[in-house]
């Protein structure tokens, strides 16, 4: 199996539009492609998977330890001719100025892949082969094995630029280049793209990418320049256990934001997992032990959320009955009070399990990764417990009363933030996205729990 990696300078360049081009091109050609995203996104992974009829897991080398990073590739990429994975931010921008951990360049020393290099060619001429000698040489562990020249204004304009490339390193060659087409662009809101859920890209617009990158990337080249990448040798997976429980996990346009190694540790300790729809369904699905309310855009379909009491209703009897909810962003603003969809409209009441309503603002209100710490025993685990995960929204809470509890003491680095995660019964919800490859015993804890409430 061959390995890529789809990095840039700087977000902005194309890097989503290529990659899913790439992977629809080699779809077609009847190749089996494994997707990945690095670092904490959910909307991209969602385009892979549409394109690629395969599961895109995050890749973070902040949030999971290396091994475990390592892990998932391999374990994913078995069985496929190519993994191709799309970077996040600049090429070696991570977590913080002096290291790169978390960053795109470490993913591509833990797997191997070879990088192409994608540049938004925009206002360079010349100056274009210093910024990619510049990148090319600042890690030798990071293979650059290509470059491609996106938003390219004219043939004149790709032939200075090539000029200059090929002068000063003729050893890096330029794999593609795409003129500018404001056809191309994914529409996007303040969260990033446009989900897939409400949409996503239609087919006459990928069969419009894929000829693009046909005709504008030299996919023999690439494909050459692909690598083995060193993947870890994979024994066969044990085989999943009997699953003794059911956990109702939330998924539809408004509850989209999940990531896809949380699911699998949870089936790996005995979970069936059962899809339901806030949106559409009047009940829970039956004989459920545990609920999952994941992120995602629970705002934009608040009207259609408040009209389902039923649902609201089921859902508040579940947690004052004492299932196990792990809710997280979304999830969380689907418990308070309800929403305010601006600071001028009327609040759509939500299930209230929180005594605060939640507002959406103009501008994000927080950005970043996060680690938690356990103040005290609860379903995620036992005191002490440490778990990594990712907080990005564009709403903020009233003030929480005091009497809910904080279950979560949060840090970002070395600071310490505000206390989170409230509780309340069996129910844990945060605005913090957790991974629970960064650390598994919080989806065992989980699972055990809602074995313990079947009981």
């Amino acid at each position: 199996m061959k390995s890529i990696l789809i990095a840039a300078p700087v977000s902005g360049s194309g890097k989503t539009t290529i990659t899913i081009g790439i992977m629809e091109c080699l779809r077609r050609r009847g190749l089996i492609v494994a997707p990945f995203k690095v670092g904490p996104d959910f909307i991209d992974p969602g385009y892979h998977r549409l394109v690629t009829g395969q599961p895109s897991l995050n890749l973070d080398s902040w949030i999971c330890p290396a091994g475990t990073v390592q892990e998932i590739f391999a374990r994913q990429s078995r069985g496929a001719d190519i993994a191709i994975i799309e970077g996040v931010m600049g090429l070696f921008d991570g977590f913080g100025g002096s290291s790169d951990e978390g960053s795109t360049a470490h993913i591509a020393r833990l797997t191997g892949a070879t990088v192409i290099l994608v540049v938004n060619a925009k206002g360079f001429a010349r100056s274009i082969a210093p910024l990619v000698k510049g990148f090319v040489e600042f890690d030798p562990l990071v293979k650059i094995g290509g470059v491609i020249l996106n938003n390219v204004s004219s043939n004149s304009h790709a032939r200075i630029l090539h000029e200059a490339l090929s002068a000063a390193l003729p050893q890096v060659p330029v794999v593609g280049t795409i003129l500018r087409d404001a056809a191309l662009q994914i529409p996007s809101r303040h969260l990033g793209l446009m989900t897939i859920e409400d949409g996503g890209p239609s087919p006459e617009y990928l069969d419009g990418l894929a000829a693009t990158i046909k005709e504008s990337v030299d996919l023999g080249i690439i494909w050459a320049l692909a690598d083995f990448g060193g993947l870890l040798e994979v024994h066969e997976e044990d085989p999943l256990p009997l699953a003794d429980v059911r956990i109702a996990v939330a998924r539809d346009q408004a509850f989209c934001f999940v990531y896809e190694s949380n699911l699998r540790l949870l089936r790996a300790f005995g979970a069936e997992l059962v899809e339901f729809s806030p949106l559409r369904d009047q009940s829970l699905p039956v004989d459920i032990h545990g609920i999952y309310l994941p992120g995602g855009y629970p705002e934009l379909h608040c009207e259609e959320l408040a009209a389902n009491s039923a649902m609201l209703d089921a859902i508040r009897w579940a947690i004052e009955s004492g299932t196990p909810v792990y809710a997280e962003c979304g999830g969380f603003i689907y418990l308070t009070r309800g929403v305010f969809p601006d600071e001028e409209s009327e609040l759509k009441k939500l299930a209230g399990i929180f005594p605060v309503a939640t507002t959406m603002l103009k501008k994000r209100k927080a950005l970043g990764y996060r680690e938690i710490v356990l103040r005290d025993d609860s379903i995620l685990g036992k005191k002490g417990t440490v778990a990594r995960g990712h907080e990005f929204h564009y709403s903020q809470i009233d003030e929480m009363p005091q009497e809910i509890e904080r279950l979560y003491q949060v840090r970002r680095g070395e600071a310490q933030l505000e206390n989170e995660g409230y509780r309340y019964k069996n129910c844990v919800a945060s605005y913090i996205h957790l991974h629970f490859g960064s650390n598994p015993g919080v989806a065992e804890a989980f699972v055990e729990n809602c074995r313990k409430f079947k009981n």
